[in-house]
């Protein structure tokens, strides 16, 4: 029962270090491109965690298993996360944002069929409570689409793609982080991606204009690479203690974080819809941590 109180409180570290490593991935990525901020955020994590995950990098291929899920975990990441950038590229933020909530839904259900992690009925209602509530915070208007419509919107699509493959993510990464060791997991994903990306920006000759712009915005830069790889870190131990479902129900909640910055620091305006939201995601997500630990 300890474990699980520590893990829902690193699902909470996670959910506020996302939050603010979000704001500036949303600079960096508009700034330098999607390849070139995967690339930073990676490449930090992976020299940063070589020194602790050193020891067990052989061992860890010593099991074929474990290595296998994790490198699959890897290479689906890169592509979850490119689908994430290029979403938001070229559809709304409005449709978008609320699409990814599906997220909690695909990892609870793959915890539910493949290991057996069984959810009560109160965690559940409390979960779609906070689903509701993330939806209302990420609508940034008054106009909802009609069902419908939905399909028709650009990005929508690849919306859920990406919703979809970074709910198999979550919960490989649950699986890898159970299996092994939660740092070997972020630093053998991190490496994947970070090699693959860098692959990327040699082959288009892109790495010189990486270069000079991460000089160009170091107080963007250095915020966000350690905010993100603090927040997966503490979302990997978080999955190894807690149920998967609450875990990323809790963890994904960072975009509470992100619209209170986008009303603090952005001077944004935050309409009455996602008051609402802001108050029902705060108290579900309360209310789930303390039933669950």
């Amino acid at each position: 029962m300890i474990g699980t109180s520590v893990g829902i409180g690193l699902a909470f570290v996670a959910m506020l270090c996302w939050g603010f490593g979000d704001f500036m991935i949303q600079r960096s990525s508009r700034k330098m491109g999607d390849w070139e901020t995967l690339f930073v955020i990676t490449a930090f994590g992976s020299v940063v965690l070589l020194p602790f995950a050193f020891k067990d990098i052989v061992g860890l291929f010593s099991y074929q298993s474990a290595a296998a899920i994790l490198v699959f975990c890897g290479l689906l990441y890169l592509v979850g996360a490119l689908l994430d950038f290029e979403s938001l590229k070229i559809g709304k933020i409005t449709i978008v944002e609320p699409i990814w909530s599906f997220e909690i839904v695909v990892s609870a259900v793959l915890a539910f069929f493949i290991i057996g992690e069984r959810l009560d009925a109160i965690q559940i209602g409390l979960i779609a409570l906070l689903i509701i509530g993330l939806f209302l915070v990420s609508m940034r208007d008054y106009h909802f689409v009609k069902l419908h419509r939905l399909l028709l919107e650009r990005g929508t699509l690849m919306a859920f793609a990406a919703a979809l493959i970074m709910g198999v993510v979550n919960f490989l990464i649950a699986i890898g982080s159970r299996a092994t060791d939660p740092i070997i997991v972020n630093f053998t994903i991190n490496t994947i991606v970070a090699v693959s990306c860098g692959l990327y920006l040699w082959r288009h000759n892109k790495l010189k204009r990486l270069v000079a712009d991460v000089k160009e915005s170091p107080k963007t830069i250095i915020p966000m690479v350690i905010s993100d790889n603090a927040a997966y870190v503490a979302f990997a131990f978080s999955l190894s203690l807690a149920p998967v479902g609450v875990a990323v129900a809790l963890s994904e909640s960072y975009i509470i974080v992100a619209v209170i910055l986008g009303f603090i620091v952005g001077k944004e305006r935050v309409l009455n819809h996602q008051k609402l939201g802001l108050a029902v995601a705060v108290f579900a997500a309360v209310i789930l941590a303390a039933v669950t630990s």
